[in-house]
């Protein structure tokens, strides 16, 4: 990031200061009152509805300038959308003083300028829904200018593309590339149609803390950080989901949290050290009623986007239309590679890896071996929404022993495109099963895998009053966004996704 001003930085600071000698306050404080917004402008203005838009108020920002000496056509683009405006010298200027027209609007206002213009809607010759301005008011001088992108007819040619600019100056990307906005736009209709989902049917929204003694919930490298006042170490939480299970101890039946999660790993299309991860709670399901649940709530969240369950995904056409495939992860892995490991130890496993050329090493027990034999073998293969159900134990220390195939347990994780897009158990309520468990994961952590659990004693004691039984879910609502918006990459859903710190020349 350079502190050194361009030439055009300097043109528009004199500018600037030339707006300033002239009276006029480039960033005004009073409300200004916008009554309209582009797109409803151009939906709603026709022949017969006229008389409504006689006295329009709009504010956006400049685009785009045709001068023709007295007149101009201008493109204002405001939140929703963009407007032609024609601006004429004498209407704006109605007295002898052509100022505003000739200096301010002509030579002092630039591409990115942000102004309010009152006027009345008409069609133009060409058939373009304009507004006729009567009144410009200077609202906001843009001191940096804009990439130049050519455009026509409504199209981009040359959209910047370049990911260090759309995700550094994502405030710009958004100016310059209206159809990224379209894509957070969904992302947030996605949010609500969960959010209408479970409140309908009975669901307590919650919050829980992400400041944590013990990163819990889930099998991650954890941020960590210090309180001062407290003088004790903290972690940044990996995963919600023993506070809200906590709480279905409490009393509660069912409970669910967008919970922003951080896990000190690496960064990919897929992977951002910051998310977001919708986990919900339920008193007396299991994984079954889990499964029919989260089938209809994604059949749900495709309609409510796209009017269909079929949804483009690159090259491919995903469909959300429920039942969904359901397929236990030993006979995914033996459906792809031939191969039975379900009745394999450590010793076992390793052999297939090695006879498969999938690098493993010594910190890896039987979880983590059967974990990489899936996620090289059989994870891209799941390209239609695939319920991968039934885990070895070794994999899942929070999750309930199947209730009739000895060694397993009552889970699933929701395959699209690919990739892991949620994750859920009947959930373990045993509490002194879930000791052990705990302690199996304080050995794997002691041969050096720094992604071991901790032990959570205030976890276990709430245990110990008795938890109903209960299934569970992690939903990824980045991964999720980037499927129904078919975007090729986390950071794309993410406005402002994790970068390096960006260094200061002088």
């Amino acid at each position: 990031m350079s502190t050194h001003l361009s030439e055009q930085e300097i043109i528009r600071r004199e500018k600037l200061a030339e707006l300033t000698k002239l009276g006029i306050d480039a960033y005004p404080a009073p409300l200004y009152p916008v009554s309209h917004y582009s797109t409803a402008v151009k939906a709603g203005f026709n022949e017969d509805t006229k008389e409504e838009y006689k006295d329009v108020c709009i504010a956006g920002r400049i685009m785009s300038v045709r001068d023709m000496g007295k007149a101009c056509f201008a493109v204002l683009q405001d939140s929703h959308g963009r407007l032609q405006i024609y601006v004429r010298r004498d209407d704006i200027c109605p007295g002898e003083d052509k100022t505003l027209y000739d200096v301010v609007f002509k030579k002092l206002l630039d591409i990115g300028d942000i102004i309010g213009v009152k006027g009345f809607v008409f069609t133009t010759k060409t058939g373009e829904t304009s507004l006729h301005v009567k009144e410009l008011t200077v609202l906001t001088k843009s001191l940096k200018p804009l990439p130049v992108v050519k455009e026509a007819e409504g199209q981009t040619f040359d959209a910047v593309t370049d990911p260090e600019f759309k995700y550094r100056q994502r405030y710009a990307d958004l100016i310059i590339n209206p159809q990224v906005k379209d894509t957070f736009v969904k992302r947030t209709i996605m949010i609500n149609t969960i959010r209408e989902y479970l409140n309908e049917h009975g669901a307590l929204e919650v919050d829980t803390p992400v400041l944590q003694t013990i990163p819990g919930g889930a099998t991650a490298r954890p941020f960590s950080t210090h309180h001062n006042a407290l003088d004790v170490p903290m972690y940044m939480r990996i995963a919600n989901e023993l506070y809200l299970k906590r709480l279905i101890v409490g009393g509660f039946d069912w409970v669910y949290e967008f919970s922003r999660n951080f896990r000190n790993e690496g960064m990919d299309r897929t992977h951002n050290p910051e998310f977001t991860i919708l986990e919900w709670y339920t008193a007396y399901k299991d994984y079954f009623w889990m499964m029919n649940v989260t089938e209809n709530l994604l059949e749900r969240i495709a309609i409510a986007l796209h009017g269909t369950t079929d949804v483009t995904v690159g090259d491919k056409n995903i469909s959300f239309k429920a039942p969904f495939k359901r397929i236990s992860i030993f006979e995914a892995i033996k459906e792809n590679t031939g191969i039975d490991v379900s009745n394999l130890e450590e010793d076992g496993l390793r052999d297939v890896c090695k006879q498969l050329n999938i690098r493993v090493d010594g910190t890896m027990g039987k979880g983590k071996l059967i974990d990489e034999l899936f996620s090289e073998t059989s994870e891209a293969k799941c390209i239609q929404p695939t319920f991968i159900i039934d885990y070895p134990v070794e994999m899942s220390p929070l999750t309930k022993k199947h209730r009739s195939k000895a060694g397993l347990v009552e889970r699933f994780e929701l395959m699209i495109n690919g990739k892991e897009v949620a994750n859920a158990y009947s959930e373990l309520n045993d509490p002194i099963d879930q000791r052990d468990r705990f302690e199996d994961q304080v050995k794997l952590k002691e041969r050096g895998d720094d992604e071991a659990m901790f032990i959570d004693y205030d976890f276990l004691r709430a245990l110990e009053y008795g938890m109903p039984p209960t299934s569970g879910i992690g939903i990824g609502i980045d991964r999720l966004c980037m499927l129904m918006t078919n975007q090729p990459s986390i950071q794309d859903v993410l406005l402002f996704p994790m970068m390096r710190p960006e260094k200061t020349v002088e």
